[in-house]
């Protein structure tokens, strides 16, 4: 009834162990299935918050982090995996913490520690002892991804900014605790690591202006390959075989979903095992987004896909808007969008706005804080103009949807440009921020004040109203549809409820589709279908139809 996640086999065993919340409630649960038998076993407490679940190498214990405690850190457990009675907490720790790796021997953990989209920590475990010794330099702040254990144990393989614009990848050596960096000529982020079994190759992906390239790194002589037949996507869950020189990964591309694909390292030879149903439509028609790069307000270039229909057009425009805000849009298949494009002959464009991931820590820290949040929002103003200036599409019927910040944008969005777009759907996202970081989860809101303000401190707070659309409703004079579910922990209801409230009491027509059994989003098929039925008619009567 609920959607499983993280699914993963522990080490020598055939269960699968996953999380499930209730009701999008995002306090998460690890269940273990017996594949054998069908029985599941809960093994966290069925209340408090819980995540990343870590088999040792063994498949004796399982990490993993939880706010038992006091619901608010993040601390890190250990279990046996089996019996919920034989956890402990190992270390009681400040913050929002999680286990990144398991030392071979079983005897240490690196951890995690997130404090923002651009500072995060690294620290190793022992877990017998439970003393926590920090690898991260404190007098050199920066943000922190991945962390593996390498061959010999006795070193990490470690994702960083710590030297420059881009997250590289680095070699740790937890002797001397020097850093030696391993990609240092790639100008883009390194993210996903997966080391083979006998520890000579390490496969990393670089994240070029959104899309994935694969490389594998000869651990010994630090030489480098790049495997230059994949199709361009993106690729995700890196994963070498237990007893084979075969890397396995998933590959998605604009205008197809998901396929598994395995590398042999031997014979250098890459196979696709799958070939992913689309329901019958023919994959040929579906429209692969070209990259552009639009000039804003203050000079910067504004990276973006774009999505053109067949035809002359002119097209109206759908502006989608990622969320994170430290998100990033890459070229997903997107079966709404491909919908847009083919059947309602509407133009798609993604962009990456300032705040944005993947173009480097200075790009990403642009919309920082409250006094910098609305130049985002003017780069969609320079899109507008953009369109304007190109004869395929169509600047009087422009509509914008987003999710989470990407709802907030939306509605900033119809605040600052309603005389020059028609419509706006918003899901999930943040009509105030004071009330929005008053009322997120206590785990959640040091972590937000970071990167919005802090509405504890008055001229803060005095401007976090000042750049809430709530408090500007009489400027929307667009169409409107709100979308959210009831138990959103992240972006509670009442930011939905409070705008749809304002804009129906300024006489306007607002649609609202609430989801009493969803927390963040929409993650039950019949919601999904649902909204998305909602979502065309919606832009059928205020986009593409109407006068």
């Amino acid at each position: 009834a609920e959607p499983a996640r993280d699914p993963q086999y522990p080490p020598g065993s055939r269960d699968v162990v996953y999380t499930t919340d209730l009701g999008g409630n995002e306090q998460a649960q690890i269940v273990r299935l017996n594949r054998g038998s069908g029985q599941t076993v809960l093994l966290t407490d069925g209340v408090n918050k819980h995540g990343s679940p870590l088999f040792s190498r063994d498949g004796r214990r399982m990490a993993f982090s939880s706010n038992a405690r006091n619901g608010t850190d993040m601390d890190v457990w250990v279990g046996d995996g089996q019996d919920p009675t034989s956890n402990r907490l190992v270390a009681e720790l400040s913050g929002y913490w999680g286990p990144a790796d398991w030392s071979p021997d079983g005897e240490r953990l690196v951890l995690w520690k997130y404090v923002s989209s651009t500072l995060s920590e690294l620290h190793v475990l022992h877990v017998a002892s439970g003393t926590v010794r920090r690898l991260s330099p404190e007098d050199r702040p920066a943000s922190y991804g991945e962390a593996i254990f390498d061959g010999s144990a006795n070193g990490l393989f470690v994702t960083s900014d710590r030297d420059g614009e881009f997250t590289q990848l680095y070699h740790l050596d937890l002797g001397t605790m020097t850093w030696t960096p391993r990609s240092a000529d790639v100008p883009w982020n390194v993210d996903g690591l997966a080391l083979s079994p006998d520890g000579k190759t390490l496969a990393f992906l670089v994240n070029e202006d959104g899309y994935a390239r694969v490389f594998l790194l000869d651990t010994r002589s630090g030489k480098r390959q790049v495997l230059e037949a994949l199709p361009k996507g993106i690729v995700t869950g890196l994963r070498f075989a237990d007893a084979a020189d075969t890397l396995g990964f998933t590959l998605v591309t604009p205008a197809r979903t998901g396929n598994a694909w395995t590398y042999d390292l031997k014979k250098k030879a890459l196979v696709q095992w799958t070939d992913s149903e689309v329901g019958g439509l023919d994959p040929a028609a579906f429209v692969e987004p070209e990259l552009i790069h639009y000039p804003t307000f203050d000079g910067l270039s504004i990276p973006a896909f774009y999505y053109r229909p067949a035809g002359a057009g002119p097209f109206p425009v759908v502006i989608d808007i990622h969320g994170g805000p430290e998100g990033q849009s890459r070229p997903w298949f997107s079966a709404s969008t491909q919908f847009l494009v083919n059947e309602s002959k509407v133009a798609v464009v993604v962009p990456n706005v300032r705040g944005s991931r993947g173009y480097g820590k200075s790009w990403l820290e642009l919309d920082n804080g409250p006094f910098k949040r609305e130049d985002s929002v003017k780069d969609i103003g320079a899109l507008l103009d953009w369109i304007a200036t190109r004869p395929e599409l169509n600047p009087d019927r422009v509509a914008v949807q987003g999710g989470s910040y990407g709802g907030y944008m939306v509605l900033a969005a119809l605040v600052h440009f309603s005389d020059r777009i028609r419509a706006g759907v918003d899901v999930v996202g943040i009509s105030n921020f004071v009330t929005f970081l008053e009322n997120t989860r206590p785990y959640r809101q040091d972590v937000r004040r970071v990167e919005y303000g802090d509405e504890r401190d008055a001229a803060q707070r005095e401007k976090l109203e000042a750049i809430s659309p709530l408090n500007h409703i009489d400027r929307i004079d667009a169409a409107l549809f709100v979308g959210h579910g009831a138990n959103d922990p992240r972006v509670p209801v009442g930011e939905a409820e409070q705008v749809v409230a304002a804009v129906r009491a300024s006489g306007r027509e607002a649609w609202y589709m609430l989801a009493r059994n969803e927390g963040h989003g929409f993650s039950k098929k019949t919601n999904r279908d649902l909204f998305t039925l909602l979502r065309a008619l919606f832009y059928e009567q205020y986009l593409v139809g109407g006068e």
